[in-house]
């Protein structure tokens, strides 16, 4: 997993963490297949936030988050956030982004957009460790300026997601929105079974040549088929949108998707699911690549050169 060194101060009290378990354990069990894991490793990898939705207790939201975070590379930093606590003086453009109060004063680690993904446990108010109100707006806001961002979110779609961080006391626009990423919707279908029911993908606003703002609507990445307990993918009608959102040729993204579906199925297909191993064999697979040229982080191509920064919402 990434690196975490960056030192926080303060603390609150946080739900117990549920049991680590693999990508390669849950793509056994059907909560998503390797199509859709690679994707959201090459993406994630890339800093494009992923957000996991789900409603009701138990659905396994932070397991899966967990899961995915396995595909960091360990020269990100993750920052995580400490809810009610949460000061963001770690966080240069903190001011920029809306933060009230003092300017914020970064300390410790140097912060760096393309060097750093915030996590959010949850986006909510339920309890005082989990991160809402004008913490949510500025770790949303921050994806704008390159920042990585993984959290889960109650829902049981990506309306209700978007509908809730639309709303007071989040207050994001639809603009800002457009930065969320990827979006899981992650269901208990059954006594025993999780499925991500479907999974978009939020184009992020942007300008043409001409200076033009173009708004895009989501791209559906996959959908699991109730009747055969099957997924769907879409997300090869994005493709070319999806390469240059991390900094890559078309076909160098679908020959690096391509390989990490391999090694994912591998792992299934050989029992290998016990959390230290696919570790082992995602880190082993990242310094091949690396070794054999293959760009590991690339920095994301930005869609928006000239749209302007996130400004504060009139509370």
């Amino acid at each position: 997993m990434a690196d975490t060194s960056l030192t926080r101060r303060g603390w609150v009290l946080r739900p117990i963490p549920p049991e680590p378990r693999s990508i390669a354990e849950l793509i056994a069990a059907g909560t998503l297949d390797a199509e859709l894991a690679a994707t959201i490793w090459l993406l994630l990898e890339g800093r494009v936030p992923v957000v996991v939705a789900g409603d009701g207790p138990g659905v396994g939201k932070s397991t899966l988050l967990g899961a995915v975070l396995d595909f960091l590379p360990p020269d990100l930093h993750v920052v995580e956030l400490r809810g009610i606590d949460e000061t963001f003086d770690w966080l240069p453009q903190a001011s920029e982004l809306g933060w009230p109060g003092v300017p914020a004063r970064p300390v410790g680690v140097p912060v760096r957009p393309e060097a750093t993904v915030i996590l959010a446990d949850e986006l909510s108010d339920h309890t005082p460790a989990y991160t809402w109100g004008e913490s949510a707006r500025v770790a949303v806001r921050a994806a704008a300026l390159g920042y990585g961002l993984a959290a889960t979110i109650h829902g049981d779609s990506l309306d209700d997601v978007l509908a809730d961080l639309r709303a007071a006391p989040v207050h994001l626009s639809d603009d800002e929105l457009s930065r969320l990423g990827v979006v899981l919707i992650l269901r208990r279908v059954d006594r025993d079974r999780r499925r991500v029911v479907a999974a978009h993908y939020l184009r992020p606003v942007a300008r043409d040549a001409h200076g033009h703002v173009q708004r895009l609507g989501p791209a559906v990445l996959a959908t699991w088929d109730a009747a055969t307990d099957r997924f769907e993918q879409f997300g090869w009608g994005v493709t070319p949108e999806l390469a240059l959102r991390v900094g890559r040729r078309a076909g160098d993204f679908e020959l690096e998707w391509a390989d990490r579906r391999s090694l994912l199925d591998d792992l299934v297909a050989r029992g290998v699911v016990e959390v230290a191993e696919v570790r082992a064999s995602i880190d082993r697979y990242r310094s091949e690549s690396t070794l054999a040229g293959t760009p590991m982080s690339a920095a994301p191509v930005s869609h928006a050169p000239h749209a302007p920064h996130p400004h504060p919402h009139p509370d």
